[in-house]
């Protein structure tokens, strides 16, 4: 197995230091480009020429909320590319344009839903606000406006969603159901309260409140992160689904063997996507552009023509990275008789007849191969025969650029909660993984 022991508590604290300080999929974007600048990565932009070069790594973005990095290897001759592919994005609840609900005794903050989230868990827990503005800049020659990207995290207990007593809800623990539009709006003040909703957000970014033109606001949970169980093999934070998985592989991309990796006949791509638990069909999410744009302008940027880019696509091959479900401790009956993943049991490999997951028999193959090459474990996901599964970004991806795909992910509790749980030993095994794919190729 691989050595879990020194780099899961290095990269544990590293990624639970990442997730608390990407609250929305525009901070998890502006912190990988963070590091990636610290790489010495160049930042390009779709809208200018692209002049890429043998050796050079590069990193473009999409909306501020969707990203590729990639390194072009010294040798000249690609076969095609390798890409690890995750998701920017949780379920939660945006704040709705003038949200502030007023009446004589308190002030909430209209919210409508993101993606299919437990609804139960966002109660009784601190929240915060986070996401991004756009602000007016400054005035040009002509009369048009220019504005610029602002992220904002309040970063304090601001909001929270309290539960109706049991006294006045006497079947709460026989079943219930919620109204988005009545049970799922934060209380943020009492009738009392001066100031705006966007005082406060305006505040926190250091901007004046006039001079804000647009938010994509949401909330989160500020619940600070755990790691517990007999033998510490467990640990609880927020977006587990999907920053685990998206920052594991932006690990093992950064930290490939750099021989291997600059020698290799592949060009490793990293991407991740915004939008997956929306459905992706976005500009910035799986079913866009993005990635065929990215890996077109590449082929064609080092002169080697569109001829060449269908010639790599069809060598090419993509890993989509989206955690997976284990075993439930008290609900067995709920997972397929025999592909039961477990935490801290490796790299779980997801396969569905129906096509919501994109493994068949030779992408399987090529994951357990990459898996035996790194020394870490592997298990099967399936659903069970009666159970409807969700998807991922794998084959939605797959209609934009026709690579052949595996899913896998590590395995976790209580996906789309606000708190959901993993294995410690895991963290490192999906690094090991991603390292020997764009080090060593397949």
């Amino acid at each position: 197995m691989a050595d879990t022991d020194n780099h899961n508590t290095y990269y544990l604290e590293r990624m639970l230091s990442f997730i608390e300080n990407s609250p929305t999929p525009y901070h998890v974007v502006a912190n990988l480009k963070k590091e990636l600048v610290q790489d010495k990565y160049t930042v390009i932009k779709e809208k200018d020429a692209w002049e890429l070069g043998a050796g050079g790594m590069y990193a473009v973005d999409r909306n501020g909320s969707s990203l590729i990095a990639f390194r072009i290897p010294r040798k000249k001759s690609y076969r095609g590319f390798l890409i690890i592919a995750s998701h920017s994005d949780s379920p939660s609840w945006k704040i709705k344009e003038n949200p502030e609900l007023k009446n004589d005794y308190y002030v909430r903050l209209n919210t409508e839903g993101y993606g299919g989230m437990l609804c139960a868990p966002w109660f009784d827990r601190p929240l915060s606000v986070a996401g991004r503005l756009y602000i007016k800049e400054k005035e040009r020659a002509s009369a048009e406006k220019s504005v610029k990207q602002v992220l904002v995290n309040v970063n304090r207990d601001l909001v929270m969603l309290p539960s109706l007593a049991i006294h006045m809800n006497r079947g709460a623990n026989h079943g219930q159901e919620y109204n988005a539009a009545k049970d799922m709006v934060p209380l943020y003040g009492d009738a009392s309260a001066e100031g705006t909703f966007l005082s406060v957000i305006a505040e926190a970014a250091r901007v004046k409140e006039k001079d804000i033109l647009g938010h994509d606001l949401y909330l989160y949970d500020r619940t600070n992160p755990s790691i517990w169980g007999h033998e510490d093999e467990f640990f609880s934070v927020s977006r587990i689904d999907n920053q685990e998985c998206a920052y594991t592989t932006f690990q093992g991309f950064l930290n490939a063997d750099e021989q291997r990796r600059t020698e290799n006949d592949y060009i490793p791509v990293y991407c991740i996507f915004d939008n997956e638990e929306v459905g992706s069909t976005t500009k910035q999410g799986a079913a866009s552009t993005f990635l065929r744009d990215t890996l077109r302008r590449i082929v064609l940027s080092l002169n080697m023509g569109e001829e060449k880019y269908y010639r790599m696509i069809a060598e090419s091959f993509m890993i989509s990275a989206d955690n997976a479900h284990a075993i439930h401790p008290n609900h067995f009956d709920k997972a397929d008789p025999v592909n039961r993943p477990k935490m801290n049991d490796g790299i779980v490999i997801k396969s569905a007849a129906n096509q919501k997951y994109t493994t068949d028999a030779f992408s399987e193959a090529i994951v357990k191969m990459v898996c035996q090459r790194a020394n870490v474990p592997w298990q099967i996901f399936t659903n069970r025969s009666d159970v409807p599964g969700g998807s991922t970004l794998g084959n939605i991806s797959t209609t934009q650029v026709a690579i052949r795909t595996a899913d896998i992910g590590l395995a976790q509790l209580a996906m789309h909660s606000p708190y959901e749980t993993a294995g410690t030993e895991d963290i490192s095994y999906m690094v090991a993984f991603a390292r020997e794919f764009f080090g060593g190729g397949i």
